[in-house]
């Protein structure tokens, strides 16, 4: 058989492995460049490559080469190629030209040239001549100029290789099917597969690298499910070869498919998504073993409807875009490395992401990075083996100080801890001292019943003392960049009445600020403070710094993880007083939708979620605290696709709103002058409309749960007669703010 030179195309980082797939399919004088692979071989290795090859976009057969310095050079140089032996002066053809010069500036003018080069040539042959389909062609010629020099091939493959034919429907940032492949044999999966290891996609989108993966694992000819070639109705085309071919391809696939193909199975969020995949794995005819379902990432576990063997995790997160989005993922990417290192020890997992730093939120070391392009996004996969070693430890566990033996090291700690205290019991004054006693009374009594109820955030101090005016409030959580719970301390002064001297207020904020790390025993950095005032300006939640000068950790709460910052906000996040209403939200959310109104960083929505809402909406005017509520949702393995946040007035949401829901929280400011309302909102004086609108919105037999945080309010019950009210205020006053029942006023309404 005619021995030819054939060069293949790849998206650029997959030369490597093409030139390996090549070698193997048969092709020799295999040379890697920029973006393809040379090889020679006979007419069945092209068609071959064509069929079999995972990562190739095109297949191309040079005819010719030459300089063009002018368009006549171009159109001279086309006209010498007898392209009667090509194609039929009765058929269709179209040109693709790419790149450009001094000479041809513009990408179709040089396509025209090239075509009235070919028609002319064919109409000189025979007095007829071909016509341009843009559509299906009965031969595609390329044409690529480079530095003056143009060669001129037929495309053998037509269509991009990597366009299979299966992928029916897609989501929203498609990954193209041989960069599934190539991202599937660098993370091993040949062997995986091989060896009976299972291939699991928490993240699974429209199910490319699933089928991608059993196309692998079952011998199945990439090319084999597509309608057609370029070179089907090239003159040149030996039709007995090709058949031959397809015959065997067919063959490996029946007794692929007949043998006990691994466990592949995915998920995603996204229900839309979800049914794009089934129907892709339909099409491409691998619906008995491929499953996909909807699942968000919080229940990502090991499949236990049979026993698997160690496997891979293989996904494609997001990597966003915009900042809001980009910090949200951070808390994605962190409860994926937590899902993994608790769900999938021994196992391998790779991570394909076009912003490599989100990677190192993950808490697991990656053994191995290739850098790959996605379109012309740089990006890398992330090869991970999921064991104590890869585990990522906390920055303290990490410190070079802390390198000595164990027990010189604690007993290193205790001594400084020991001579720390002796200095700061020094320094305290008799009014600091008084002031420690009774926080260490109340860590006494309230520390029993935190642990004994689960709770890890609670008010400790609540003015107690009136010449000692502040909240102070616990927290324990977990840093962002660790694994061990730490305590936090947030303190809240309170503006000291005009009556007070301003320096006898200063002198016992100082007084404060040395009883605290005493009491408590905890290092400076972990305590916040700050003077809690009626807000003069016009956000509801002032912000105090543009960057958090302390360390951003999560609490838990019930079954879910809530991002906290004590550093930028007067608030940190997440309401404490509220902390029996969020339960009492969790415990009646199954299969509910929720609607929260005025929902800061939905701490609320996401208790619903995690207790099985059927979906949750989320409204706020705040751009910051969505973004927020957003890593909330991260946090915890949860979508968008099913808990909503809306940027909004609330008050004009409620009136366009259309929807019903079985659950809803209103829980307003007292009041709001935001420059995004329309009115000033004034809590009593707006109150009944505002319940009104939510009853509206409010299933038969659902629950409004209205609260507010202002002193003096009072519930109109005339206004509100029409309904169902019952005052749970008292219920939901927990343990640690039974010393200020007057924190906040709850109320059930219903029709």
């Amino acid at each position: 058989m005619t021995e030819y030179q054939f060069f293949a195309t790849c998206p650029k980082s997959l030369e490597g492995l093409l030139l390996t797939e090549i070698l193997q399919l048969g092709a020799s004088e295999v040379r890697e460049t920029v973006a393809g692979v040379y090889f020679g071989g006979s007419i069945e290795t092209a068609y071959r490559v064509c069929l079999w090859s995972r990562l190739a976009n095109k297949v191309l057969l040079p005819l010719t080469s030459f300089d063009v310095n002018s368009q006549e050079d171009l159109y001279d140089g086309t006209r010498t190629i007898a392209w009667q032996e090509h194609l039929s002066p009765s058929g269709t053809l179209l040109v693709d030209f790419v790149g450009t010069s001094d000479a041809i500036r513009n990408t179709q003018f040089g396509a025209v040239k090239v075509k009235d080069a070919i028609v002319d040539c064919l109409r000189d042959f025979s007095g007829e001549r071909p016509s341009v389909a843009k559509r299906d062609p009965d031969l595609r010629i390329n044409t690529r100029l480079s530095k003056d020099k143009v060669v001129i091939s037929i495309d053998l493959s037509g269509e991009s290789l990597h366009r299979r034919g299966y992928r029916l429907k897609q989501g929203s940032a498609p990954m193209k099917e041989n960069l599934a492949a190539g991202i599937l044999l660098r993370a091993g999966w040949l062997q995986i597969a091989a060896e009976g290891g299972a291939l699991l996609d928490p993240m699974c989108g429209s199910g490319t690298i699933l089928i991608e993966a059993a196309l692998m694992a079952a011998d199945i000819a990439p090319g084999l499910g597509r309608v057609g070639f370029g070179f089907e109705r090239w003159l040149k085309h030996d039709n007995e070869v090709w058949q031959t071919l397809r015959n065997e391809a067919h063959e490996r696939r029946r007794i692929g498919l007949e043998k006990e193909l691994p466990e592949i199975r995915g998920y995603d969020a996204d229900l839309k998504v979800i049914r794009a995949a089934e129907e892709n794995i339909i099409s491409a005819e691998l619906d008995n073993w491929l499953r996909v379902s909807r699942k968000e990432l919080a229940e990502f576990k090991k499949p236990t409807h049979t026993q698997l063997k160690n496997g891979l995790i293989l996904s494609n997160p997001p990597y966003g875009e915009r900042l809001g989005e980009v910090e949200s993922l951070k808390m994605l990417y962190a409860h994926l490395g937590e899902r993994l290192r608790n769900e999938f020890q021994g196992w391998r997992a790779g991570v394909f992401t076009g912003n490599p730093e989100l990677g190192k939120q993950m808490g697991l070391r990656s053994d191995k990075k290739y850098k790959l392009f996605n379109g012309t996004i740089p990006s890398e996969l992330l090869m991970f083996s999921i064991d104590g070693d890869a585990f990522v430890q906390s920055r303290i566990e990490q410190d070079g100080r802390f390198s000595q033996d164990k027990e010189e090291r604690a007993a290193a700690e205790k001594l400084v801890q020991e001579t720390n205290k002796q200095e700061q019991a020094a320094a305290l004054s008799n009014g600091a001292q008084m002031l420690v006693n009774r926080l260490q009374k109340n860590l006494k009594q309230l520390e029993k019943w935190a642990k004994k109820s689960d709770i890890h955030c609670y008010r400790l101090y609540d003015a107690d003392m009136p010449e000692y005016s502040a909240a102070i409030d616990i927290y324990r959580g977990v840093p962002l960049h660790g694994r061990t719970e730490q305590m936090y301390i947030n303190v809240q002064e309170y503006a000291a009445p005009k009556s007070v001297d301003e320096d006898r207020a200063a002198q016992r904020f100082t007084e404060i600020e040395a009883a605290i790390p005493y009491a408590l025993d905890v290092p400076i950095q972990n305590i916040s403070y700050k003077q809690r005032r009626r807000n003069k300006g016009t956000m509801q939640y002032e912000k105090l710094t543009e960057i958090p000068t302390g360390e951003l950790f999560s609490v838990i709460e019930g079954e879910s993880k809530l991002h906290i910052n004590m550093w930028q906000y007067l608030d940190t996040g997440l309401f404490l007083d509220h902390r029996i209403v969020r339960d009492m939200i969790a415990e009646n959310a199954q299969d509910a939708r929720f609607l929260n109104l005025f929902c800061y960083t939905a701490s609320a929505s996401v208790r619903a979620a995690m207790a099985g809402a059927r979906y949750t909406v989320s409204v706020d005017m705040s751009n910051t605290y969505l973004n927020w509520a957003r890593k909330n949702f991260a946090l915890n393995g949860l979508s968008e696709s099913r808990n909503r946040l809306e940027q909004a007035d609330c008050l004009k949401w409620l009136e366009e709103n259309d929807q019903q829901f079985d659950m809803i929280l209103l829980d307003p400011p007292s009041f709001s002058n935001s420059k995004r309302m329309e009115d000033v909102l004034d809590i009593q004086r707006d109150h009944a409309d505002m319940i009104h609108h939510c009853m509206r919105a409010l299933a038969e037999d659902g629950t409004l749960i209205f609260s507010n945080n202002l002193r003096t309010f009072k519930l109109d019950l005339e206004a509100l007669g029409a309904y169902t009210i019952k005052d749970i205020s008292a219920k939901t006053i927990d343990e640690d703010f039974k010393r200020n029942p007057k924190i906040h006023q709850c109320w059930l309404i219903s029709h």
